[in-house]
């Protein structure tokens, strides 16, 4: 144990020091740090291991440097444009300002002088360390990239409608197209929505009219919020040029109508919105969904797997053959969980296939197909397709029907990986599921690998989350139990609200079952069992259930137990 002491650097030794940390666990982040190429303050902060704040003050000891409160600092700043975004990704470091021929860097780290070197190579400036927390950098790099990528530091109102916005076809959606193009006020109006939903974080868009009054929601962390109420003398003109940029006949309200409409903030970032139309009784409601494209290179760390969760997923994906079935309500992670998977298997030696409808995520080195029915291009056509094409890797949207499902299920069985959603509630459920399509019970057994059960909950605010002062019985009838009360450090937060979140929460973390088909549980399988029988072998064999899973992530600190309760109600 002196030997492996030796190789740890000294914030390492400082947190074991100040009983941070113990041994195993420090040599075992800085092993993982150096495999990931990344700062061991990074690692620490990112996996949640240690707070920013204790890294920050255990470095400014070691290394005699301030902490700097970055919060204060503003993102339009000309420094930041001294150096390329790509450098600053890269390094996980900042200019903050220059002063004569000397420019400070952000750093979390100390040891990170090769942002100083590399910095000072690409201005040719001599550089100066400046230590700020990690956390608080994560979100500063990417606000200020934000800022000068969108341009909306200094982007005036006048400037809207210049936006290059196209849709998914190129043919004109109707005659009075024209007309709604024409209504400067509305295309900046609806321009500015798009943005403000983008910086804000939301996922949807919901425009909605009723018999008195037109009103405009987010979907915010999962959870809609009214934002604006546009006036009804320009309702029609607001529907029309919504459905002018994503190519759709405006002179159809009878029916409902798909659309895409692509938003182009600069030369390097573009995003999606998928557009759905809907007649109601005062008109056409409009949803729009947010695709960003960088979702699905958060990595699988940023998905909030506890440690076996994320090796059984690994696992599975390491396999070169079987099916991994991810499974939840719309809108609870699904498609990020199966595209983390098919990011870490993009590799140029493997062949991968997609059937979605329609497709989300864009992926360069994915084959994807947007499958339609209306000409016949369905999931089972798609994935007939696919096993023709000489594939390694394919993804199934969702498995619908018993087609869809032998043909999945034979292609895992015959040498492909395959992955694909069920909407069901929980992982036995998806079993069950299958076997009431009509998929022989043996040809489930044989060939599902993992099956991950998800949702997504709020996660808490860190610069003003507070304890939760909850009386021992309540917490007792909620699921927790006397070990974990009894446990060091126990204590359940809540959201208070601040400047810098939405009503104490900021963001969200994805809650898991993931349950890997052992041998019992095939015989299970093969034997008839309900899901009631699988859900107990799963808790025999050690798997958390989703309830398990949001306390344990309550007992963090990463969600309170009133948003547990709302994610995954008994």
């Amino acid at each position: 144990m002196a030997a492996t002491n030796m190789n740890l650097t000294g914030i390492a030794r400082k947190l074991i020091k100040d009983n941070y940390l113990d041994e195993a666990t420090a040599v075992e982040a800085v092993e993982n740090a150096n495999k990931e190429s990344i700062q061991l303050a990074t690692y620490l902060v990112k996996n949640n291991i240690v707070p920013s704040q204790v890294i920050a003050m255990i470095s400014s000891q070691e290394f005699g440097l301030p902490v700097f409160d970055l919060t204060v600092m503003g993102t339009e700043m000309d420094a930041f444009a001294l150096v390329p975004e790509k450098l600053i990704a890269k390094l996980n470091a900042i200019p903050l300002f220059k002063r004569g021929n000397k420019l400070f860097i952000a750093i979390s780290s100390p040891t990170n002088t090769q942002a100083l070197d590399e910095f000072k190579f690409a201005t040719g400036l001599s550089t100066e360390a400046v230590l700020v927390q990690e956390d608080q950098l994560v979100e500063f790099i990417e606000k200020a990239v934000r800022s000068r990528d969108t341009g909306m530091g200094d982007m005036l109102d006048d400037d809207l409608e210049d936006l290059d916005i196209g849709g998914e076809e190129e043919e004109q959606a109707g005659p009075t197209a024209a007309d709604a193009q024409d209504a400067p006020v509305v295309v900046k109006y609806v321009n500015k929505i798009l943005l403000d939903a983008i910086n804000k974080g939301a996922s949807d868009i919901h425009f909605e009219p009723y018999e008195k009054r037109y009103r405009v929601r987010y979907r915010v962390d999962g959870i809609l919020s009214e934002v604006a109420s546009p006036p009804l003398s320009i309702v029609q003109k607001l529907t029309a040029r919504v459905k002018v940029m994503s190519r759709m006949d405006i002179s159809e309200r009878r029916v409902p109508q798909d659309g895409r409409i692509k938003l182009k903030l600069s030369k390097t970032r573009a995003i999606d919105f998928r557009v759905n139309t809907c007649p109601t009784l005062f008109g056409e409601k409009v949803v729009l969904r947010i695709l960003d494209p960088s979702s699905a290179q958060l990595g699988i760390d940023a998905l909030g797997y506890e440690p076996e969760q994320k090796k059984l997923y690994m696992d599975a994906l390491a396999n070169p053959y079987g099916m991994i079935l991810v499974t939840g309500p719309t809108g609870s992670g699904k498609t990020v969980s199966l595209y983390t998977g098919l990011n870490i298997l993009n590799v140029p030696e493997t062949n991968i296939s997609t059937a979605e409808d329609p497709a989300e995520i864009n992926l360069e080195g994915i084959n994807q197909v947007n499958v339609n029915d209306k000409v016949g291009l369905t999931f089972a056509e798609a994935l007939k397709a696919f096993l023709r094409q000489d594939p390694d890797i394919i993804m199934v949207g969702e498995i619908r029907d018993l087609e869809t499902a032998s043909i999945a299920i034979k292609a895992a069985q015959t040498g492909h990986l395959v992955l694909s959603t069920l909407h069901t509630n929980d992982a036995p459920q998806t079993l069950t599921r299958l076997m009431n399509m009509g998929v022989p019970a043996f040809n489930i057994a044989t060939s599902v690998t993992l099956i991950i059960a998800q949702r997504l909950g709020r996660r808490l605010c860190s610069d003003c989350k507070a304890v939760d002062d909850i009386p021992e019985e309540a917490l007792l009838s909620e699921g927790f139990t006397k070990e974990d009360l009894a446990a060091d450090g126990f204590m359940i937060y809540k959201g208070v609200g601040c400047d810098k979140c939405t009503n104490g929460y900021k963001g969200r973390v994805g809650i898991y079952q993931v349950m890997g088909i052992s041998e019992e549980m095939a015989r299970l399988i093969m034997s008839g069992a309900n899901s009631i029988d699988l859900a107990d072998q799963a808790l025999e064999e050690g798997i958390d259930d989703l309830r398990r899973s949001a306390l344990k992530k309550t007992m963090q600190g990463l969600i309170s137990l009133e948003e547990a309760n709302r994610v995954t109600k008994d």
